[in-house]
């Protein structure tokens, strides 16, 4: 994993926006219609092309391929996993309407929605297996072709964590909640290892871990904790064949545009964050309710080797961050923590769900030229050059 040795290096979460036509193939093929699996095929192959070189026209350093063979961060999984069927009793209801702050604004929530409905909620009528070998090999083999010519700093390839999926996926095999979530854990192991052993560095998504406050209004922040520690071992027992400088982790709170007064706060979770077997921690740190939180380094140590990459850009506005705001965004973390151990980060993905139309295309590339614009400012002032 790449250090920030002589200047700031850059990155983000992981998903970016698609190009019209790869969506408009994607949902053909959802609602199976007018689709042709070669012609999705080139053209995925020819988009990832053309967003790793984007990414790198706009200055950023550690890149991905924009995640664009998922039709999201977390549901891709429903194809790569064994021992499910559809949960055709589940309803479309979104799980966040009974959340603390869908109760807290019903008003705005009722106007604006609590995100996607999910009808894909899947059901284990069996032992979990891991069956994504084929759509695996497919998306490394895109970012590798892409990344002939180009010249990154690094690459990662984002990965959903077990907590989530076991969130997502209704139990009706295992014993108990245990067994069904080390099952997911075994299971997702050979997707990170596999990521791994491409030469890509692994992110895990893992929003769960700090969103759970949020959507249970029925448990104290001591139960959280008790919660995540069980969740965070099943997490290290997953990458344990991984050596940590090969993982980076982040978390984030799911939701992008709210008022968002019931996140959990970054001090009441970040020793637990520590303890997850990775070399860097991408978290949220760039929006109003979670700029002030840089603070809390100053009393939570960063372990010796290891990297954090606070969001310095915000998925939550589509206002576009100044560079000299960026700069010192930075700044603050690189005084508490080193330089070295900053790589500046985007508090969350732009395009978590691939038709999500929140922030339009020109605007994050915008905010991304402003990550490395700002970076490159606060790397002339840590560095004097």
């Amino acid at each position: 994993m790449k250090r920030s040795t002589d200047r700031i290096l850059t990155t983000h979460v992981g998903s970016l926006p698609r190009p019209a036509d790869l969506l408009d193939m994607m949902q053909a093929r959802e609602r199976g219609r007018g689709f042709d699996q070669g012609t999705y095929d080139r053209r995925l192959r020819s988009a990832v092309d053309e967003i790793v070189r984007k990414q790198v026209e706009l200055g950023i350093d550690i890149i991905d391929d924009g995640e664009y063979g998922k039709p999201s961060f977390v549901t891709y999984m429903n194809e790569r996993l064994g021992g499910f069927e559809v949960d055709k009793g589940s309803g479309a209801r979104s799980h966040w309407l009974a959340s603390r702050e869908a109760l807290s604004f019903p008003e705005y929530y009722n106007s604006v929605g609590m995100g996607p409905p999910r009808p894909d909620n899947m059901i284990c009528t069996g032992p979990i297996t891991y069956k994504g070998q084929a759509q695996l090999k497919r998306d490394i083999d895109n970012l590798k072709v892409a990344l002939k010519g180009v010249w990154p700093a690094d690459v990662f390839m984002p990965a959903i964590s077990p907590s989530n999926l076991e969130e997502r996926h209704k139990n009706a095999y295992y014993r108990s909640e245990e067994e069904y979530l080390f099952a997911f854990a075994e299971a997702m192991s050979e997707e990170y290892k596999a990521i791994a052993a491409a030469g890509f560095l692994l992110q895990i998504d893992d929003p769960r871990l700090v969103s759970y406050y949020t959507l249970r209004p029925d448990v104290t922040v001591a139960q959280c904790r008790a919660w995540a520690k069980l969740r965070i071992e099943a997490l290290n027992h997953s990458l344990r064949d991984i050596p940590e400088e090969k993982i980076r982790f982040h978390t984030c709170y799911s939701i992008n545009m709210g008022p968002r007064i019931h996140d959990m706060e970054l001090k009441d979770v970040a020793d637990l964050i520590l303890s997850i077997r990775a070399g860097a921690y991408s978290f949220e740190a760039a929006n109003p309710r979670h700029e002030h939180e840089w603070k809390v380094w100053e009393t939570i140590k960063l372990p010796p080797g290891k990297l954090l990459i606070p969001g310095v850009i915000s998925h939550s506005t589509i206002l576009v961050e100044h560079p000299e705001l960026v700069a010192e965004r930075i700044g603050r973390y690189a005084k508490v923590v080193g330089r070295e151990n900053v790589i500046a980060g985007s508090d969350c993905g732009f395009a978590t769900f691939a038709g999500s139309k929140e922030i339009h295309a020109s605007i994050v590339w915008a905010k991304l030229k402003a990550l490395s614009n700002g970076a490159a400012l606060a790397s002339k002032q840590l560095w004097g050059k």
